[in-house]
């Protein structure tokens, strides 16, 4: 057998599960039986086949019709970028006229086959006046009929068969939320639990380059004795975090350890206490901050992954270049962080991450006045980030920086347009927040600035950016004092 990654910018990697993994066993035989090659397309808990044009969920199989088997495969097979309605016409119709009715009534049943639904829009996602994305991510298979890799034996077990067929590796950043424990009972704590880990697996999800498994998925493992070695390598992860929720008489706690499911190492740990308020909001700010310290702690974990790689690929390379980025802005950093970026273009020139990295160099460059030729950093700056956005238009990052560049460049209106774009693709940005207060305080509307900074310190408070910072000495400079080290702004 042999795997190969879909076409795309961003080379990005699927689990398989158990059942995958025995899906693709049984169709690896009949491929070999039939002497001829076969493609398989995983994303959650499905695999979506496109020469028996069938679609299962594990083992089972899902009936699909033929126009929406059709759709879901146009969607899937370009992952990479956004499919516009003229596209879905000329392909899935032929040039016919659709109705928009017609369109929509299609794409929601694509979407319920694979679980989804028009409102939760978790792997179709519409994006207004622009079309439409499968924002999964899916692993690409292709299995070949080759008997000495995949034998028709009766006799053997299915546990010999996958040793047979040798493991998959996980996804680079790869993680499960377990549900976390309800530590003081009751019902509505138990959905204040439950809540938190299906927003928390949801907004993880959003980190670029991350793979989390499904939460109906997760959810099976509730109120069991968990073995985190066993559980990674079932789900095929390279990390677990859980958590515990306790409420007392005017307060909520919750608990969060992030577990390395190779070594069973905790690599971070933290605590939230909150006095009662309204639970939902209580739930929506928890999730937000936890997102966001994960979203640094995971990419510093991969780094450190990288370092012991033998044979590091450009995702190891494009992780090791953000954990330095992140480390802080000094010249030192910035030129290592560089090089990383660099080394992942040698092997993967149209990696999306590493790109996004490279244009971030030179805008800090360019920004924190480190050379003379300011210029030729931002022209660079653009011209990768233009690059980025017409192969991925929803890289929240990659718009992010961009409004970086145009606050710099052609003014804080335009800036603001795309610090909202990249919050409405991921929420959770800190140094989106801050800037567009960073950008409304430069034209007048510094009214309007402190609402997000203050956002910017609930999303990030133990890592404040910068230019945070800078807008808070002049709306509270008593923060300033409270807040300790701080750390660069990241693009």
């Amino acid at each position: 057998m042999s795997v190969t990654l879909p076409k795309g910018a961003n080379k990005r990697h699927r689990l398989a599960s158990s059942d995958h993994l025995e899906y693709i066993a049984n169709a690896g035989r009949s491929a070999a039986t039939q002497g001829i090659g076969s493609l398989r397309y995983l994303f959650e808990e499905y695999a979506f086949d496109t020469d028996r044009r069938e679609l299962h969920r594990g083992s089972e199989l899902v009936p699909t019709s033929p126009q929406v088997f059709d759709l879901l495969g146009y969607l899937i097979q370009n992952s990479h970028r956004v499919v516009s309605k003229d596209d879905l016409v000329q392909t899935i119709w032929k040039g016919r006229i659709v109705s928009d009715a017609a369109l929509t009534t299609r794409l929601n049943a694509a979407r319920s086959v694979i679980g989804d639904s028009g409102e939760e829009q978790r792997l179709i996602k519409t994006l207004p006046r622009k079309g439409f994305r499968f924002i999964g991510l899916v692993r690409e298979i292709c299995l070949l009929a080759d008997a000495a890799a995949i034998r028709d034996t009766a006799t053997s077990t299915k546990r010999a068969e996958r040793a047979r067929l040798g493991p998959l590796s996980p996804a680079h950043l790869s993680i499960v939320v377990l549900p976390f424990a309800n530590l003081g009972g009751g019902l509505q704590q138990d959905y204040f639990a439950e809540g938190i880990t299906e927003s928390l697996t949801t907004d993880l999800s959003r980190i670029d380059g991350t793979f989390v498994i499904a939460c109906n998925t997760a959810l099976t493992f509730k109120g069991k004795a968990i073995d985190v070695q066993q559980l990674g390598r079932e789900l095929n992860v390279n990390y677990v975090l859980e958590g515990s929720v306790q409420r007392g008489a005017s307060r909520l706690r919750v608990n969060v350890q992030l577990i390395d499911a190779e070594t069973r190492a905790h690599l971070w740990a933290d605590r939230f206490d909150k006095p009662m308020t309204d639970l939902l909001e209580m739930q929506d700010e928890i999730v937000a901050t936890l997102a966001n310290a994960l979203d640094a702690q995971l990419i510093e974990a991969e780094a450190h992954r990288a370092e012991r790689s033998p044979h590091p690929d450009a995702i190891d390379f494009c992780f090791q270049g953000r954990h330095l980025r992140n480390k802080g802005i000094t010249s030192e950093n910035l030129a290592q962080a560089r090089c990383f970026f660099e080394r992942a273009l040698e092997l993967d020139p149209a990696n999306i991450e590493a790109l996004v990295g490279k244009a971030s160099i030179d805008l800090s460059t360019a920004t924190t006045f480190m050379v003379d030729d300011r210029d030729a950093h931002f022209a660079a700056a653009e011209a990768t980030l233009i690059k980025v956005l017409s192969m991925a238009p929803s890289h929240a990052r990659a718009h992010m920086s961009f409004g970086i560049l145009r606050l710099f460049t052609r003014g804080a209106t335009q800036a603001i347009g795309e610090f909202e774009q990249a919050l409405a693709l991921d929420r959770n940005l800190a140094t989106a927040h801050a800037m567009i207060g960073f950008a409304k305080a430069f034209i007048g509307r510094g009214a309007e600035s402190e609402a997000h900074i203050q956002q910017a310190f609930r999303l990030s408070p133990r890592r404040l950016p910068v230019d945070a910072l800078a807008w808070c000495r002049q709306i509270d400079p008593g923060r300033r004092r409270r807040s300790g080290r701080l750390a660069a702004p990241v693009p």
